[in-house]
């Protein structure tokens, strides 16, 4: 405290300074008063400066109220202006001292960690999670700060290189940020799209000078493995790797931001930007698995990046509790990437946004078939976000854990989850929750009837009640996402119950919607299920359109329930012969290829010859 006194003493005497000299007219201007400020106060000090401005605030502003002889109090309200003028020009010093301090600091952290951490080091204070982020002026600061330090260290020059040529790079990429989507032949927005020369990631490498951003970006515009592309990267050097991360970074950034800002549609704002968070993060998990083969140093700074990402992501208030994700996985190098997601999370620790993203993985597994795991990341999840008060991840969970019961038939389980989750949803208001809830229920129940073979029409009568309230909420909140998992578990309901027409209707209007949300998930779903509807009522020509596309949508994101289709495939060739099956999907042939193009077309006889192999 001692320590202190002399300090508050001198910023008082400032403060008293300031507004005597504003008294006797010599200030000009509100730049004098901040200029004294800079000259006057010691970085790090603050808080002392703040508690004796505020004294002094306090001592006039009482003056102002108490004083009755006119010319003292119009003195004492010239004081408190002058008082205000010095609070308003040191929040302005603050600001600027915040960056200068953030920028101290980070050469700071960076020069004085072991080589072997520096790069772990960078990231951390270049985390756009951090209370007060590093932008775009602030980075090329610290750029020239490490150059200081650098005549005796080449790694500090080499970030400092890093650093300059990705901000340069965003900057040629930042004017071209767009054009590509002009380029598309079908105008489509989104990172799926014909191999090549077209698309976005072919377009970006056109304006980058970096080999090793421009040989990443051509792997992606080509959707080749990134882990192999790593891999093969033995002469990397931190210069290159450094600019890559910041060029990624900045685009990423860049493509959120105005998906975030597309007001006009509500609908594919969020989706775009779900899509762009997941796509980059995927990009990063698989940079960390191929960069493990030449050293641990960039694999962990990879998944330290992709965690930065999923954190970022986790806290937008459009974050995906129930689905949707598949969007994002159009491309091929994409497939199986959630699994080089699950790994890095377990050295997190146990925050809201861990919950979200676990909650993210864990729908994602279950799509994947893998039912148990999908189970112990929704509970883990559902502990985290409990103890964080985040209900409505907690209900999210309770209402996934209910779908992956479903999937292992363990249907009390499923209508205990789906219970709990549409008591807490009611409680909290939470109507997402609660439209999710209901469908949960009436479709566990439907399961459960068919299971113990129950012919009774009460009991599904009174599950497909739910079912039904839960569509007309989602309708009513206009939550597509929600609505295509309504309509979706109606159709099923139906299918489950014989009455194949209800549930075509509903298949129908579920695989529209799904397209809609961009669930590739719910869409193989719905088709594989009309496949079944449209074969009970004979009519093979329709089970055969829907049959294949839903198949193929269902293997492209490596969900196993691709074999569904597939064996009533199988089943339907044996049936009419292999001639008029052929006949059929040839007929079908511009219809397929409209949505899932030449090459999707011409690959599903071989996932049939893939699983007749396998059976």
């Amino acid at each position: 405290m001692s320590d202190s006194l002399p300090l508050r003493d001198r910023y008082i005497a400032l403060i008293d300074e300031i507004v005597e000299t504003t008294l006797k007219g010599k200030i000009s201007s509100v730049e004098q008063v901040y200029q004294m400020l800079l000259k006057g106060i010691t970085s790090g000090t603050g808080e002392v400066f703040e508690l004796a401005l505020s004294d002094r605030l306090s001592s006039i502003q009482s003056q102002v109220d108490s004083e009755k002889d006119e010319l003292k109090k119009a003195k004492a309200s010239r004081s408190l202006r002058a008082i205000k003028t010095i609070q308003t020009q040191w929040q302005r010093w603050q600001e600027q001292n915040k960056a200068t301090e953030a920028i101290a600091s980070a050469v700071t952290e960076i020069t004085t960690a072991p080589k072997d951490e520096r790069l772990e080091t960078f990231l951390r204070v270049t985390d756009p999670n951090q209370k007060y982020p590093l932008n775009f002026q602030q980075l090329q600061q610290l750029s020239k700060a490490l150059l200081q330090f650098a005549q005796a260290d080449s790694d500090l020059q080499q970030f400092s290189e890093g650093i300059t040529r990705g901000l340069a790079s965003w900057q040629r990429l930042q004017d071209n940020l767009l054009s590509w989507m002009y380029e598309q032949n079908q105008g489509s927005l989104g990172f799926g799209g014909v191999p090549g020369e077209r698309g976005p990631w072919a377009s970006w490498a056109k304006q980058l000078n970096s080999e090793l951003s421009q040989g990443l970006f051509r792997t992606l515009a080509m959707e080749e493995s990134p882990i192999e592309f790593a891999q093969k990267q033995r002469g990397i050097t931190l210069r290159d790797w450094v600019e890559m991360a910041l060029t990624l970074q900045y685009l990423q950034r860049g493509l959120i931001n105005w998906f975030d800002q597309q007001a006009y549609d509500v609908k594919a704002g969020p989706k775009l930007s779900i899509s762009t968070f997941l796509t980059f993060a995927v990009i990063w998990s698989q940079l960390a698995s191929g960069f493990q083969s030449i050293g641990a140093v960039y694999s962990n700074a990879s998944s330290q990046i992709m965690l930065q990402i999923l954190r970022t992501f986790a806290q937008r208030p459009y974050f995906p509790f129930y689905g949707g994700i598949f969007a994002s996985f159009s491309g091929s190098y994409l497939r199986d990437a959630l699994d080089y997601l699950n790994e890095p999370l377990r050295q997190v620790e146990g925050t809201q946004e861990k919950a979200r993203i676990l909650t993210l993985l864990g729908y994602s597994q279950r799509a994947l078939g893998q039912y148990e795991r999908s189970i112990d990341l929704h509970q883990q999840a559902l502990e985290i976000a409990r103890n964080a008060g985040d209900r409505a991840c907690e209900i999210a969970n309770l209402n996934h854990l209910s779908r992956t019961y479903v999937q292992q038939q363990n249907y009390g389980e499923a209508i205990n989850n789906s219970q709990r989750a549409l008591i807490l949803s009611r409680q909290a208001g939470d109507r997402i929750g609660e439209a999710n809830a209901l469908v949960n229920l009436g479709y566990s129940e439907v399961m459960q009837a068919q299971q113990l073979e129950n012919t009774e029409p009460e009991i599904y009568e009174s599950a497909i009640n739910y079912l039904e309230q839960g569509l007309k909420l989602s309708e009513k909140l206009g939550d597509i996402q929600s609505k295509a998992l309504c309509v979706s578990s109606l159709g099923i309901a139906y299918l489950v119950i014989g009455q194949f027409q209800a549930a075509i209707k509903y298949l129908e209007d579920g695989f529209k919607t799904a397209q809609i949300s961009g669930d590739l998930y719910l869409q193989g779903r719905n088709l594989a299920h009309l496949a079944e509807a449209y074969y009970h009522l004979q009519n093979p020509d329709k089970a055969i359109y829907t049959g294949s596309l839903g198949m193929y949508l269902l293997e492209q994101i490596a969900s196993h329930e691709w074999r569904q289709p597939a064996g009533l495939l199988t089943i339907l060739q044996g049936q009419i012969g292999a001639d008029a099956f052929q006949n059929f999907l040839q007929q079908h042939r511009p219809k397929i290829i409209a949505v899932i193009g030449v090459d999707g077309y011409d690959h599903i006889p071989q996932l049939l010859a893939e699983y007749k192999q396998d059976i």
